[in-house]
């Protein structure tokens, strides 16, 4: 007899939003004449001038139930229309109005540091000798919004065996595309361009730590962070840095770009953590997209602690945030 065990991330059907009663929840503002009032700190912004993401192409891939949730899913609709991306705009829809500027085609990135193999390997070489395979995993905002998302990627351990790091790597830093001209929001001083994050080796190197091409079976929409991005399941969103350009092996814990901006409110791991609260705002409870108010509890490392806590073993998590 087979039986399943229940996954600490796994939450019951109940639980979510069903596709069914967001639209329907849609439709009923749209006829109130109130489609972009939002709930109060994070709340989701309802709009109309939100475009669902263009058709992308389907990927080839094999399905990964080990390391992926059965909790369900969201929409395509709500993934490709409410975005943090502040290479595009500070509002939650403001990638999808204006991500399609970028130019994603061709595409370079550069791996480097303490490395033996260093190059700029076209995007098509990065891919080649990796399989993808779709994960279905929990994404858990800093601003306290969650949602569950089947992205589509490979390990980034198998990348960084590939280039071979040395014995004085220690740290994974990246580096997102730095390109005014299409990504509007660079113009601002909203944040120092361009975009820049970091992981430790030993996160880098987790299995659950992906590189990501895709989402819903097809290449990411530019919103989404086309056409390579980080996805780092136990940590805030933030952290899964978005159309990378940069990827290089450190001996120094690497800046990152919101613990530049703010370091008493961002720093470094950013493990989803429900006992360290926002100086702005509690972390204890999650508000899933498409719900309007915060009505589940956090779970620390959002839920994937069995993987991940013995990588923070001993370390303080509040001094650690």
């Amino acid at each position: 007899m087979i039986v399943k065990s229940k996954k600490p991330w796994d939450l019951p059907h109940s639980e979510v939003t069903p596709e069914g009663a967001y639209r329907s929840r849609r439709e009923f503002l749209r006829a109130a004449g109130i489609a972009g009032v939002g709930a109060a700190a994070g709340g989701f912004l309802l709009t109309d001038r939100t475009p669902v993401a263009a058709a992308q192409a389907a990927l080839q891939f094999t399905k990964n139930p080990k390391l992926s949730t059965s909790e369900p899913q969201n929409s395509y609709e709500q993934i490709t229309s409410y975005n943090n991306f502040y290479e595009f705009g500070t509002g939650k829809g403001d990638p999808a109005m204006n991500a399609h500027a970028l130019k994603v085609k061709p595409w370079t990135v550069r791996i480097d540091g303490h490395v033996a193999k260093p190059a700029d390997y076209a995007l098509e070489d990065v891919l080649k000798p990796h399989p993808l395979e779709e994960r279905v995993y929990r994404f858990r905002c800093v601003e306290a919004w969650s949602a569950v998302i089947p992205w589509i990627g490979f390990p980034l351990a198998a990348l960084l065996k590939r280039v071979q790091p040395t014995s004085q790597a220690k740290y994974v830093a990246f580096t997102t595309l730095l390109r005014p001209a299409e990504m509007r929001g660079q113009r601002s001083g909203a944040l120092e361009w361009p975009y820049v994050e970091g992981l430790r080796l030993d996160e880098a190197m987790n299995e659950l730590t992906l590189m990501t091409v895709g989402l819903y079976g097809k290449e990411l929409p530019n919103q989404n962070g086309a056409p390579l991005r980080l996805i780092v399941p136990w940590k805030y969103g933030f952290k899964s840095i978005k159309s990378i350009v940069k990827i290089s092996l450190v001996d120094k814990e690497p800046p990152t770009s919101w613990n530049i901006a703010n370091p008493s409110e961002y720093g470094f791991y950013s493990n989803v953590n429900p006992e360290v609260d926002h100086p702005r705002w509690s972390q204890k409870r999650e508000r899933p997209l498409g719900a309007l108010l915060q009505n589940k509890p956090t779970v620390k490392f959002n839920g994937y602690g069995d993987q991940v806590a013995s990588l923070y073993a001993g370390m303080d998590l509040r001094k650690y945030y």
